[in-house]
C-alpha cells in the first residue's frame, strides 16, 4: 500500500505501512526494491480500480458523505455546515481562512456558508475585517449535539464489522496516507 508515497521521505514495510524515514534512516540502494518484491500485489504503474486503495477510499468518503447528507436534512444542516459547527465546537473564535482550511472548503465558499449560519441564528461573528472570528451561539450547539448522535450512529454503521484493532490500524494507515499527500 503506497498511497502515492514519496520513497525520499517514506518507505513501505513488510506489512505494508509507510513509515517516514529521515535522510540518515534512509535505506541502502536496493532496499526499496527488495520490499517492493516482497509487495507482489503492489502495482503503481496503473490503477486498477478494483484495487486501487484511492477509488476504496473515494467510494467510502462517498458513502459517508450521502448517508451524513440525508440524515443532516433532518437538522436543516449539510454536511459542510455540520463540520463547520464541530470546528467551531471545538476551536471557538476561529478565523474564516482556518474554519475553511479544517472543513476542505475554499475562504469564499466558508464565508457564504457562515453567513448562512448566521441567518438561521446557529454562529456569532466577533470583530471585523481580518481580526473576525466566529463562535457557536446557543442553538448551535443545540443543533450540533442532536445531529452528532446522528452522524455517531452512521459512522458506527460504517465500521461496525471492523474489530477495535482493525478500526485503530485503518485509522493509522489512513492518517499516513494524508500525512504522505499533504507533505507534498
Amino acid at each position: 500500500m503506497r498511497c502515492g508515497l514519496s520513497l525520499s521521505a517514506f518507505i513501505v514495510d513488510r506489512d505494508g505501512v509507510a513509515v517516514r524515514v529521515s535522510e540518515r534512516e534512509r535505506p541502502a540502494e536496493g532496499t526499496i526494491d527488495r520490499l517492493s518484491q516482497d509487495r507482489q500485489d503492489v502495482d503503481v504503474t496503473e490503477v486498477d480500480v478494483d484495487r486501487s486503495v484511492g477509488y476504496a477510499l473515494k467510494r467510502a468518503q462517498h458513502a459517508l458523505h450521502g448517508a451524513m447528507d440525508g440524515e443532516l436534512r433532518d437538522y436543516g444542516l449539510s454536511v459542510s455546515q455540520y463540520a463547520a459547527l464541530q470546528i467551531l465546537a471545538s476551536r471557538p473564535r476561529i478565523s474564516n481562512a482556518d474554519l475553511a482550511r479544517d472543513a476542505f472548503v475554499s475562504r469564499q465558499a466558508m464565508h457564504q456558508l457562515l453567513t448562512g449560519l448566521q441567518a438561521t441564528g446557529l454562529v456569532t461573528a466577533i470583530g471585523q475585517g481580518r481580526s473576525q472570528r466566529y463562535a457557536l451561539m446557543a442553538e448551535g450547539h443545540t443543533r450540533l449535539r442532536t445531529a452528532s448522535s446522528t452522524v455517531a450512529a452512521i459512522e458506527q454503521r460504517m465500521i461496525a464489522t471492523l474489530s477495535r484493532a482493525e478500526r485503530e490500524q485503518l485509522h493509522r494507515q489512513l492518517s499516513i496516507c494524508a500525512t504522505a499527500l499533504d507533505s507534498h
